[in-house]
């Protein structure tokens, strides 16, 4: 990389009419996260000088995510010229001081991966590197995309939207990304030259590289993977683009040491981290902010979000995460048990039918079935704090907010509604009473009952 200050343009000012949705179509989520989340952390491998997300009027929740970076409102959707153009007072300072390159990039690419955007930034940094590079792909079906136009040199000669070109030009397979980088200052002087004398009457950034050219300036080109610049205009293609999120994000934990037994049926976040000698068994969704340790194994039907999972943990079948646990180093957590922003200790165990929530349980604490954490009282919530070594008969409500010291024992049925104290043994149910031929006496006098009543489908005057 040179000295050169780089600026961002990201363009994110798509409603996205045909997804049928009040959410902006950037903001729609692909493994978790927001596109303009993948773009942005794409975007900042680069260590950009500065980075503006254009926007729409009245798009508060976008800029919103977009956080830090700065945005910039196109007021009336004129095309992608006009919308590069709407950045350019967000950039003054930067061009101001001279020598800034321009990497204009789109909002709902999730797919773009850095290397690439690595790649375009360096074709412009040997010594008589051409101005303008603009970024190509060519996909299996070509279909409406704009066209790519080369010289014999291989340089840019002209990019053609489908709508304007030519049955010959439509028979070309080298197609636009509209991504384009080049020196800041000559980018936005071309574009201060673009017309709308087109079929869609828009500003097209794209006929900045027929201005280049008729001015005998080089506009070079590199090309990428088509699913890369996948853009997202319809539901059908969100769907695609998260299948294909997901497939490179399963390839990438399968490469980082983590075994996933059958990879189609296992759904992850981008931000998921799993950890070497993991096992995921079939049908585990990991929703964000996950971290799981070595050597876990996570039985089928879990269901992971904002959960931290030590070392050795044997997590499910049938588990559920909330956000907030945390499992300690070789703890045990089994089906059809929630966890909510509650810890378990090393070795701590839970292993069915158990709700924990706001809650502390000790390293190699015993949870029995059926135990829940009552941390509700309509209005605010409260903890429970379970001691090292303390076990929990099945059957069990601890009435937060309550705390069983270190080894005590909760009988089995119990209401727990004060403090165990340590090494304690707390009994918090009624009395057994024993009625001796109580049972007996209870059938005779039901089967007595159902002889007397009448036969169905007759009244007691017949």
């Amino acid at each position: 990389m040179s000295d050169r200050k780089l600026a961002v343009v990201v363009l994110a000012a798509g409603k996205g009419s045909r997804m049928k949705s009040d959410l902006p179509k950037v903001l729609h989520p692909v493994a978790g996260r927001p596109m303009l989340g993948h773009v942005l952390a794409s975007v900042a491998t680069l260590a950009p000088a500065q980075c503006v997300v254009v926007v729409a009027p009245g798009m508060a929740d976008v800029e919103a995510a977009a956080a830090p970076a700065r945005c910039a409102v196109q007021s009336k959707p004129l095309g992608t010229g006009h919308a590069v153009a709407a950045a350019r007072d967000a950039l003054a300072p930067l061009l101001t001081e001279g020598g800034a390159e321009l990497l204009v990039v789109f909002g709902d690419c999730p797919l773009m991966t850095s290397d690439t955007l690595q790649r375009l930034v360096a074709a412009r940094r040997p010594a008589g590197a051409p101005e303008i590079v603009g970024l190509a792909f060519r996909p299996a079906d070509p279909a409406a995309y704009g066209r790519v136009i080369v010289d014999e040199a291989g340089c840019i000669e002209k990019i053609v939207e489908f709508a304007d070109a030519d049955s010959a030009q439509r028979q070309i397979d080298l197609c636009n990304a509209g991504i384009v980088i080049g020196d800041a200052a000559r980018l936005f002087a071309l574009i201060e030259r673009l017309g709308s004398h087109n079929a869609q009457g828009e500003y097209y950034l794209t006929d900045i590289f027929s201005l280049a050219h008729a001015e005998g300036r080089a506009a070079g080109v590199v090309e990428c993977p088509a699913e890369e610049v996948l853009g997202v205009n319809s539901r059908a293609d969100l769907a695609l683009v998260e299948a294909l999120m997901q497939q490179r994000l399963r390839g990438r934990a399968m490469a980082a040491g983590a075994t996933l037994v059958d990879p189609a049926t296992v759904w992850l976040s981008a931000d998921t981290r799993l950890g070497r000698d993991v096992t995921v068994q079939p049908s585990v969704f990991f929703g964000p902010g996950v971290t799981v340790g070595d050597r876990v194994e996570i039985r089928s039907f879990c269901h992971l979000e904002g959960a931290e999972v030590g070392d050795d943990v044997v997590l499910g079948p049938f588990a559920r995460l909330r956000p907030g646990a945390k499992l300690g180093r070789a703890a045990h957590v089994g089906n059809f048990v929630e966890i909510k922003n509650a810890e378990l200790g090393e070795g701590a165990k839970a292993n069915h039918l158990t709700y924990l929530g706001d809650a502390t349980v000790g390293a190699a604490a015993n949870v029995g079935a059926g135990t829940i954490t009552c941390n509700y009282d309509g209005f605010l919530k409260h903890r429970t704090s379970i001691g090292a070594g303390a076990f929990i008969g099945s059957n069990t409500a601890l009435v937060a907010p309550v705390t069983v010291g270190d080894g005590a024992l909760v009988a089995a049925g119990s209401t727990i509604t004060e403090d165990v104290p340590d090494d304690a043994l707390a009994v918090g149910r009624s009395a057994q009473q024993n009625r001796d031929g109580a049972a007996a006496r209870f059938r005779a006098e039901r089967q007595a009952h159902k002889a007397a009543q009448p036969a169905p489908g007759k009244n007691k005057a017949s």
